[in-house]
């Protein structure tokens, strides 16, 4: 179930510098209501926000954050208007409440929350002419006037290799858990590689449990070669002999090679695997002083545990900057009493790009692809012609405590065109 994570005074009075996003200046004026912009794209200028969360079923904590963070950004009374429709978190109930909103005349779509909801909906939204951003994180669901605002694994697999790899840490591999969000990590990684030079880089899945895990390192650490030393010393002290014994003495002096990489991504976000992995990385001498090793932004969310397993203590990951939500989680603590979850942010984001359209213009492809952008709270980001989105994330380096920041967000590139 993939998903995710200006002006001020448009949202809900002056909060903190950075707490909002701001509309990016020179976007195309808007087309009158029903016509196709010149440039071929579509939407419409007026109608309300529909916002499709899962607010029954499994999701309903998670759905009624979502709506939380979305009333910040357009609260009640205000136009344009929110119209919260509920998924049930499935395709199906995504489906029956777009068609609810369409026949509504909301204007634009906001959501729903995952991958497969998402391709449910598509096909109404696009028909019904209707900008959409869903919350998932799954970019196969992009498409010209689809945005998927969530993080993708791409988006963190690109800054942090390209971080590794400036720092001369360029051979790569990945340890990665057997799912659906591994598999998009070894995907993205395994692209990544051949941008920045190596088109083969080693990935190892492994399944849940001690024994897989302590497979999986042991695979790709190479260490049935490289630790043949130690099979040759068993034999010598086997033998018992003078010589043999001699010899043995003398291999225990001669170091181990070094891992076939020195940049290894380890695709964990539960403290338990990540403790389990951090056992054998040593056992199987893949060491941080040969080997650069980086993790997925879900980290941020457990630097501390990361950080308080000794290993990983000089470990990259990219992430957004929580200084940027800090004034919106603050906000949100104190209309709703608790902290946000991540996934709000987006939310959030999604909601008041959606007000500031409607400003500048309506709801209409041409003006949400303005190059400029928008500086969200997870930090800049464009949104292309195509349904993709390009980040800045900035990366953080795992040490005592927690995480710093070593490198902050930089502006994103433009998304692909076609």
């Amino acid at each position: 179930m993939p998903y995710g994570g200006g002006n001020a005074n448009s949202v809900y009075g002056t909060p903190p510098e950075g707490a909002t996003p701001s509309f990016a200046p020179g976007t195309a004026p808007g087309q009158p209501a029903g016509a196709q912009p010149a440039n071929g794209t579509f939407g419409k200028v007026g109608g309300n926000v529909a916002l499709l969360a899962p607010l029954t079923g499994p999701y309903a904590s998670v759905g009624q954050a979502l709506v939380n963070a979305a009333k910040l950004a357009v609260p009640d009374g205000g136009t344009p208007s929110l119209d919260v429709r509920d998924t049930g978190g499935t395709p199906a109930g995504a489906l029956a409440a777009a068609q609810a909103a369409i026949a509504a005349g909301d204007g634009i779509i906001l959501g729903p929350l995952t991958s497969a909801e998402t391709q449910a909906v598509a096909p109404v939204a696009t028909q019904a002419g209707l900008v959409m951003m869903p919350f998932t994180n799954d970019a196969s669901v992009a498409a010209a006037t689809i945005w998927p605002l969530g993080i993708t694994p791409a988006e963190q697999v690109q800054r942090v290799m390209k971080a590794a790899a400036d720092a001369g840490h360029n051979n790569f591999a990945a340890l990665l858990p057997d799912s659906d969000f591994g598999h998009h990590l070894g995907t993205a990684i395994a692209a990544e590689a051949a941008t920045l030079g190596q088109s083969n880089p080693s990935i190892t899945f492994y399944a849940p449990g001690f024994a897989s895990i302590n497979q999986a390192v042991k695979t790709i650490s190479d260490f049935a070669d490289r630790g043949g030393v130690f099979a040759q010393i068993k034999k010598d002290e086997e033998e018992a002999t003078p010589a043999s014994r001699a010899e043995a003495e003398k291999l225990r002096h001669q170091p181990i090679a070094p891992p076939p990489f020195n940049a290894l991504f380890i695709g964990a976000t539960d403290p338990n695997e990540l403790a389990e992995i951090a056992q054998f990385l040593p056992y199987y001498y893949v060491n941080p002083g040969q080997v650069q090793l980086m993790g997925p932004a879900n980290w941020s969310a457990i630097a501390p545990a990361v950080a308080a397993l000794g290993a990983y203590n000089g470990a990259l990951f990219a992430a957004p900057d929580p200084a940027g939500a800090a004034g919106f989680d603050a906000h949100y603590a104190s209309a709703y009493g608790a902290p946000p979850p991540a996934i709000a942010d987006v939310a959030f984001d999604a909601a008041t790009i959606a007000h500031l359209a409607a400003a500048a213009g309506g709801y209409t492809s041409a003006v949400f692809t303005n190059p400029a952008g928008f500086t969200g709270i997870d930090g800049p980001l464009i949104l292309g012609p195509t349904g993709a989105v390009s980040r800045g994330l900035a990366i953080f380096s795992v040490g005592a405590g927690g995480a710093q920041l070593t490198s902050p967000a930089p502006n994103p590139p433009a998304p692909p065109s076609s």
